[in-house]
């Protein structure tokens, strides 16, 4: 028998059905600024329909349905495919109209980046897995370039805004997705110890076809139509071209082995594969193949800043929802004092991250200039390092605020709080970043003194933040060992600087002022929820979420 033995109250409705883009004033006053106001348009049409029932419900669908790898046919034939749930293909469908794989390439011109930096970070509100192929590709896109006669047979397909998900040799596709691999067991991120060998085929070096033999510990999105992969040739490691089908029809022999079972990032499937002799093409200059994917690296690691910035973003909006319509000891969560505190806090820090995302993609635009150069090389690292890590925290701290309820996977701040820590790991840890900030300021000697007097200037009424920047040129003269071992402290250092300088520019003043004062405050430490500007809390509330 059944019958009630309660009233269903206090639950919180479901967040749906809202605008993602016209509601973050962050968002939108920097797209106009950061000039990409002529995007505006179909940022706001995306905006709602990205925060619909329908849309954000295709994010649960394809956590929820795992990709399943199928390594043979019903006939035995080897055929390394891995079948995904429908609601992973129609948000590839969702990427791939809005140009996220490729707008600055493709309508090349003032605030392209940041166009698509702001519709990359509101997807990733959404379903962060199908951000991977889609960084991939767009970050393959200027190595690629570099290769005329290989770019011209691929160009339309990767300029395509269709979502093409048929397994079919390159000719015959009407879009393709381009995903990596670099990582070996023995290496991780030391890449210079690869053991992938590749034969020459056809002609030695660059252009020329291979034959690859080895394995990579994580290949990311293995449904990728190809991959650029790094091998050993005589002269060193190299950059080569993969396709999952040879030129000849037949399928290349890129033997999926299993796909990882991931903490996080589970829509996506990543994977370990074998090279039994591959059929691949050198791209870039043999022996150089690490230079080559550097550019691609720093794309991807700017992805990694903004999609970590939109986890926050979410992260943040889901508590402030929460914390208005849920009552606790007679009153609504948002109306007592510490909960206040507590998302002020994190109010300032996803407003923060979302100006600095902005300003690192439009660095990316003019990169032959020294200062936007310094953004590019110095600031990108250092933004992957203390951006990704604080998401970590960040997300917890939201997942908190909605107590148990939080905790578990049929409601969003589980899936938030497990796709925290990939962006600090893939592409480069934390101390990989730290290590690469410390060489680009030697190697942007200039750019960087241009960068901090920058920093100066705006900081220049602001005698906590101009102590933050007189530290950063003190710490240049530490002895080198010292300097390594304290990279951290002044990563951090720079870009708490960096943001400060960015709230100062485009906050308002007493909104700067309470994010400055609140992170070169010892006192305050790491722990959200320790603002001393109570007067301002309702405020900077109020700006992050209107709704």
């Amino acid at each position: 028998m059944q019958w009630p033995t309660h009233e269903v109250t206090n639950q919180v409705p479901e967040l749906h059905d809202y605008n993602i883009f016209t509601t973050d004033i962050a968002l939108t006053d920097g797209v106009r600024r950061e000039q990409a106001g002529w995007h505006e348009a179909n940022l706001t049409r995306s905006g709602a329909e990205l925060g619909s029932r329908e849309i954000l419900h295709l994010g649960y669908l394809a956590n929820h349905h795992l990709p399943e790898l199928v390594t043979h046919d019903r006939f035995g034939n080897r055929i390394d495919c891995v079948e995904f749930h429908p609601s992973w293909h129609e948000l590839l469908r969702l990427l791939r109209r809005e140009g996220l794989h490729a707008l600055p390439w493709m309508q090349p011109g003032p605030g392209a980046h940041v166009a698509r930096a702001a519709g990359y970070f509101m997807h990733s509100q959404v379903e962060a897995g199908s951000l991977c192929p889609t960084t991939m590709t767009f970050a393959s896109i200027p190595v690629l370039q570099n290769e005329p006669a290989l770019f011209a047979s691929l160009q339309s397909k990767l300029f395509s805004c269709e979502h093409d998900p048929r397994d079919l040799p390159l000719a015959q596709k009407n879009s393709i997705l381009i995903g990596m691999g670099m990582t070996e067991k023995q290496g991780g991120s030391d890449v210079r110890t690869n053991t992938t060998v590749a034969r020459p085929l056809n002609g030695e070096g660059r252009g020329a076809e291979y034959a690859l033999t080895g394995h990579k510990w994580f290949f990311s999105a293995p449904m990728c139509d190809a991959h650029l992969v790094l091998a050993r040739t005589d002269a060193g490691l190299s950059c080569f071209f993969v396709p999952r089908w040879r030129p000849d029809g037949r399928k290349n022999a890129v033997l999926v082995q299993r796909l990882k079972d991931k903490l996080g990032n589970r829509s996506n499937s990543s994977s370990e594969v074998e090279f039994q002799d591959a059929c691949g093409v050198m791209v870039g200059d043999e022996g150089r193949g690490i230079p080559t994917i550097i550019e691609m690296a720093s794309h991807t690691r700017l992805d990694c800043v903004i999609g970590s910035a939109g986890l926050m973003r979410q992260a943040f909006v889901q508590a402030a929802h929460h914390a208005k319509h849920r009552t606790a000891f007679g009153r609504h969560l948002a109306e007592q004092p510490l909960m206040r505190n507590v998302l002020s806090d994190l109010a300032l820090e996803s407003e923060a991250a979302t100006l600095l995302m902005l300003r690192l993609a439009r660095a990316f635009e003019t990169p032959g200039d020294p200062l936007q150069r310094a953004w590019r090389r110095i600031v990108t690292p250092a933004a992957k390092f203390w951006i990704c890590k604080r998401a970590l925290e960040f997300t917890g701290e939201c997942m908190e605020v909605w107590g148990g309820n939080g905790y578990v996977e049929n409601g969003p701040m589980a899936r938030l709080y497990r796709e925290a820590p990939v962006n600090s790991i893939w592409e480069g840890s934390g101390n990989v970043m730290c290590l690469d900030v410390l060489r680009a300021v030697e190697r942007e000697a200039e750019g960087f003194l241009l960068l901090l007097s920058q920093l100066n200037d705006v900081a220049a009424a602001h005698p906590g933040l101009r102590n933050l920047v007189a530290a950063l040129r003190n710490d240049l003269a530490m002895p080198p060992e010292q300097r390594e071992m304290l990279a951290r402290r002044f990563v951090q250092r720079l870009v708490i600087a960096v943001q400060g300088s960015l709230m100062l520019q485009h906050a308002p003043a007493a909104v700067a002022e309470a994010f400055i004062a609140s992170r070169i405050d010892a006192e305050c430490g790491r722990v959200y929820g320790t603002l001393a500007a109570p007067a301002l809390q309702q405020e900077i509330l109020n700006r992050a979420w209107p709704v």
